[in-house]
């Protein structure tokens, strides 16, 4: 949506055609990747306007930066692939001793749907990607291939403090990245007690209401790959038969109700 915004501390306005937009109970951001300053910046204009903000434009941000929000739950305790980040080609050797041998799984920090992930298998192939990426002038980060689980991964969606559905998603042949929009196949799966914590835990980490997190069962346990802040749920709602969209509706519904309820006590 195009709009523009009136920034003042005594009128603060959201624009659209001409219009001030009226005001809204809640929105739910819906931010592409190629817009995520743009939408954050609506995302916090609205937040001036004191509507309920299903995700708060800096809880998006932090997801939107993938390095950044790895570090925020390593800090966290959450447990992670070994990931390495180099902003340098000559740097990329000591990145792979640290992060461990071949094959390595190289990732755009800027990528998103699968897109700008690749699988080097070997130490050559590992230095051409970087160097390729580099000349671009893209950031890398560079992650463990979790042998186990190659091909294979889960999405948890959260909804405030519940997992309300979750999804297994399995590579298309020849393919290592499970993506959906890259061909690959889901099935409803039943997490562990444990899996349902890390997922639930990594959301409020990252200050989020409603997100997808993705992660890989290893010999180590569940190890978080990312975080999604605008999930899809047309994937995960057909395969688990989960309505995933009334479990956010009633949930926002329940939020605005308490903030009227904490405002008329106030």
């Amino acid at each position: 949506m195009r709009c523009y915004m009136n920034i003042t501390s005594e009128k603060p306005a959201v624009y659209f055609g001409g219009e001030a937009l009226g005001r809204a109970d809640a929105i739910i951001p819906r931010i592409g990747a190629s817009v995520t300053s743009y939408g954050t910046a609506v995302v916090r204009q609205f937040e001036m306007m004191d509507c309920y903000c299903v995700n708060s434009a800096n809880a998006i941000l932090n997801s939107r930066d993938k390095l950044k929000s790895l570090q925020i739950l390593a800090r966290k305790g959450i447990s992670l692939p070994d990931t390495g980040f180099a902003s340098h080609t000559k740097d990329i050797e000591g990145v792979i001793e640290k992060v461990g041998s071949v094959p390595l799984v190289m990732k755009l920090l800027q990528g998103t749907q699968g897109h700008g992930v690749v699988l080097a298998e070997t130490r050559k192939a590992a230095e051409a990607v970087m160097s390729a990426f580099r000349q671009l002038d893209a950031d890398i980060m560079v992650q463990e291939f979790i042998k186990e689980s190659a091909g294979t991964d889960i999405r948890a969606l959260v909804v405030g403090n519940q997992v309300v559905a979750a999804m297994r998603r399995i590579a298309s042949e020849g393919e290592f990245r499970s993506n959906v929009h890259q061909g690959g196949e889901t099935s409803a799966i039943e997490l562990t007690d444990r899996e349902v914590q890390i997922a639930v835990d990594t959301v409020k980490i990252l200050d989020l209401s409603i997100a997808g997190v993705d992660f890989m069962r290893s010999q180590r346990g569940p190890l978080v790959l990312e975080v999604n802040s605008s999930p899809g749920l047309q994937g995960i709602e057909s395969c688990t038969g989960v309505d995933v969209a009334a479990k956010i509706y009633q949930f926002i519904e329940q939020m605005v109700d308490n903030k009227v309820e904490n405002k008329n006590i106030n």
